[in-house]
């Protein structure tokens, strides 16, 4: 049904085929094979879109004999030449393969290295076209009072310009993460995606201004993406966020001000002021209707527990003494009915 409504979306020209990919999970080329798929043969419905290719084998695939004769013949007679010049020799001696053939294959046998690749061009990104698919959180640090330094954390819709949750903390961090992203789903539901800047309780970045590590996740990335099923993407630069960067000029200005007129100096009344005030006036004058009706959010649902999602999970092997140690502790573990004996079995503290 989802892939239909898409498909209609689609159709009637109210989604781009990057927008309806995005909404379906999956990337713009399975998209395209998908309506292909429908558009031939609408008479057995979505049950068409069930992948074929897994039982055959493809009848194009090359024969691994004649991949490893070409590629044993450019280590042992043309080590160091360019793929360019290597495919004209190839081509001279007999081959019939393409030329992106034979650079992917040296490729993937490491026989060459990987060339760098061309800058993108870049443009202003439209918003996505319905509310719910994506969501930006990100942080201010700023003097809200005066004399005293708060981190803002805001949880937004991309497509509405709504703020979903908005408090001040101490610190930003993984905890205020968690705080952010658990009030925009108790509010909203969970989203399709979340736009992050790549602090370090967000991603893994093992080179600094570097690409992000998506294969080893932070707690927070382990909570969306494994567990609640919301994809993470990162921001590389500060007009990537322009969104979230406009807003915070925004509470930069108007937020001390109003914070200055009543006097409150405080966070626990500061935080009660953008519950109750600050917030649903903000939302009433800068929030937009989608370009779409629909909502993408998905609902809470029953025996869902927030509380053993968003938190820090951390895994540990019980000793025998029923026993694990955690943070400089020696915590004894109870006894259940079911596991009256926990030594040497992985548990995990949250």
């Amino acid at each position: 049904m989802l892939f239909e409504d898409t498909y209609s979306m689609w159709t009637e020209r109210r989604l781009t085929q990057a927008q309806a990919a995005e909404l379906l999970g999956v990337c713009e080329r399975t998209f395209r094979r998908w309506v292909e798929r429908y558009h031939g043969d609408e008479s057995d419905g979505v049950e068409v879109l069930r992948d074929r290719r897994l039982s055959r084998a493809s009848h194009r695939a090359a024969p691994v004999d004649e991949v490893m004769r070409m590629v044993d013949r450019y280590r042992t007679r043309y080590a160091g030449w360019n793929v360019r010049h290597f495919y004209t020799r190839y081509r001279r001696e007999g081959g019939t393969r393409s030329y992106n053939w034979v650079r992917t294959k040296l490729q993937v046998a490491g026989a060459v290295p990987r060339g760098a690749g061309r800058g993108k061009h870049r443009k202003r990104r439209e918003p996505s076209p319905c509310a719910d698919m994506m969501l930006h959180q990100d942080g201010s640090t700023h003097e809200w009072v005066p004399g005293v330094t708060w981190d803002l954390i805001v949880t937004m819709d991309d497509a509405t310009n709504e703020h979903y949750s908005m408090f001040f903390f101490e610190e930003e961090g993984v905890w205020s993460s968690f705080r952010g992203m658990r009030e925009a789903i108790e509010a909203r539901g969970f989203c399709c995606s979340l736009y992050t800047d790549r602090a370090s309780h967000y991603w893994l970045t093992p080179e600094a201004g570097g690409k992000v590590d998506k294969d080893r996740l932070t707690q927070f990335g382990r909570a969306m993406m494994q567990e609640l099923g919301i994809d993470m993407i990162p921001a590389y630069s500060p007009e990537a966020r322009g969104r979230s960067e406009r807003a915070f000029k925004t509470h930069q200005d108007r937020l001390v001000k109003e914070l200055a007129l009543l006097e409150i100096t405080e966070m626990n009344a500061a935080n009660r002021y953008l519950r109750e005030t600050y917030l649903p006036a903000f939302n009433a004058e800068f929030a937009r209707p989608p370009k779409e009706a629909g909502k993408a959010f998905v609902p809470l649902g029953p025996g869902t527990d927030l509380d053993a999602i968003l938190c820090e999970l951390h895994e540990r092997v019980a000793g025998r003494d029923n026993c694990v140690r955690f943070d400089g502790l020696k915590l004894q573990l109870p006894s259940e009915k079911q596991k009256p004996v926990l030594r040497n079995r992985t548990v995990y503290l949250f």
